[in-house]
């Protein structure tokens, strides 16, 4: 016996709720130590270590969303093995990415300097925010490995449905940063040097805790008997084929909201704060939905595993509801009641007009956007990465046009139609292919 074996799983509303509501928590998680972290570096009297900060994230989000197929590849393999009750193949599913997230984050260690010197040549600041970003990027680089495995990590026990653990994960992760933050940035000095060195920590006593759960299930004879197999080409060209449809993916999706980004900026700082704080607002509606949609990936991953197609079907009806509820009762109650809400992300009345003239543009992107993040994870758990690289490839198609017509009228209004058009391109396919794939 190579692991433990699962008690038997309960009904699908029940595990649904279960799964969704954890995974909503250990989300929020996120964003809570990200604001506290903020606050400390916006206390200093310096302001150019929470600039600094803030312009190496963008460096890191790139380097790190880019590795996001090591969690979404590993949590759909790991649920379909659940499914079929192959428990070699559950570890083989978590052994193959641990070898390659270790191998990939030594790799950025090793490369940090050149990674380094072409990231911060793409981006452009005053020479003390740059040094403070220096400092940041320096301290955190070496969080690289823990952090990659930490997906690999997560993505496992979310294909297990063990959302307990990732919330413990994010749990540590989160009050470790905040209590480092306090210690290294309030107490020590050390600026966005310890903003870096807190949040490089913190991803290591995560990783400390979640191989401790592992070590606690997995047997070591369990890793001998599938050692032979980690290598086996056909399945590790399998995996490749759907990390590198993830890889561009992901890609696409990064570089559509930069682009929004850049033509808010393009237009004046007032469009460009204004759209920020909207899309803080669609961020955190992400947070609650993506609770929804791991849920979703898990158990798409598992019933198609166990080639119980009534159960997807249901499951989509199920989670396709909520995911919908929740983005709809987010933009209505913005629009609603914007200046109560928005006051609390600003106090500025010039932009709280302006985002109160704006916020009908949450309702479209909410709606549309729930119901295709819902879809994203089903066919995450299904492993159909390449409906998802192509959706995202065509719909970039649709906001390209109506982004540079934005850019030349100065339309903010076009802009967010643009990136309404973008959520409806992606949704409209991965609708189109829900039947084809459910019945396969």
């Amino acid at each position: 016996m190579s692991i433990r074996p699962v008690p038997a799983a309960p009904p699908l509303v029940g595990r649904f709720w279960r799964l969704s509501v954890v995974n909503v928590l250990s989300n929020l998680m996120v964003p809570l130590a990200g604001l506290i972290s903020t606050a400390f570096l916006g206390h200093l009297p310096q302001v150019s270590s929470l600039a600094g900060v803030a312009l190496a994230t963008v460096l890191f989000n790139y380097i790190y969303w880019t590795f996001g197929f090591l969690r979404m590849g590993t949590t759909g393999l790991t649920a379909q093995a659940a499914g079929q009750g192959d428990r070699d193949r559950v570890l083989l599913v978590a052994v193959r990415h641990w070898l390659l997230a270790l191998a990939l984050g030594i790799a950025i260690v090793l490369l940090q300097v050149p990674l380094r010197t072409l990231g911060f040549a793409l981006l452009s600041a005053s020479p003390d925010v740059k040094e403070a970003a220096y400092r940041f990027y320096d301290a955190l680089i070496w969080g690289a490995p823990a952090t990659l495995i930490n997906f690999v990590l997560v993505g496992w026990f979310l294909g297990r449905e063990q959302s307990g653990r990732v919330l413990a994960l994010t749990a540590v992760t989160a009050f470790a940063n905040v209590a480092l933050d306090y210690l290294f940035i309030v107490q020590w000095g050390w600026q966005s040097a310890g903003a870096g060195a807190a949040t490089a920590i913190s991803q290591c006593l995560a990783l400390a805790v979640g191989m401790t759960f592992v070590a606690v299930e997995v047997r070591p004879e369990a890793v001998a008997k599938v050692a032979h197999r980690i290598f086996d080409l056909v399945e590790l060209q399998a995996i490749f084929s759907l990390n590198r449809d993830l890889v561009v993916r992901t890609f696409v999706l990064v570089t559509i909201l930069g682009t929004f980004t850049n033509l808010g900026a393009a237009m004046g700082t007032e469009v460009l704060a204004a759209n920020a704080v909207l899309m803080q607002v669609v961020t955190l509606a992400a947070y609650f939905i993506d609770g929804v949609a791991f849920a979703t990936e898990s158990l798409a991953g598992n019933f198609k595993g166990g080639g119980n197609l009534r159960q997807l079907r249901s499951l989509l009806y199920l989670a396709g509801t909520v995911s919908f509820a929740l983005g709809l009762a987010f933009a209505l109650v913005f629009i609603a009641f914007p200046g109560p809400l928005f006051s609390l992300l600003t106090d500025r009345a010039e932009l709280l007009e302006r985002l109160a003239r704006h916020a009908i543009w949450l309702l479209p992107v909410l709606a549309v956007g729930s119901l295709t993040w819902m879809l994203d994870g089903y066919f995450l758990g299904l492993t159909e990465s390449k409906i998802l690289r192509t959706s995202a490839i065509g719909a970039a198609v649709g906001f390209v046009p109506l982004a540079a017509l934005a850019w030349q009228q100065h339309s903010e209004p076009l802009l967010w139609l643009a990136v309404t058009t973008y959520m409806v391109g992606r949704l409209i396919p991965l609708t189109l292919r829900v039947g084809t794939v459910g019945d396969r």
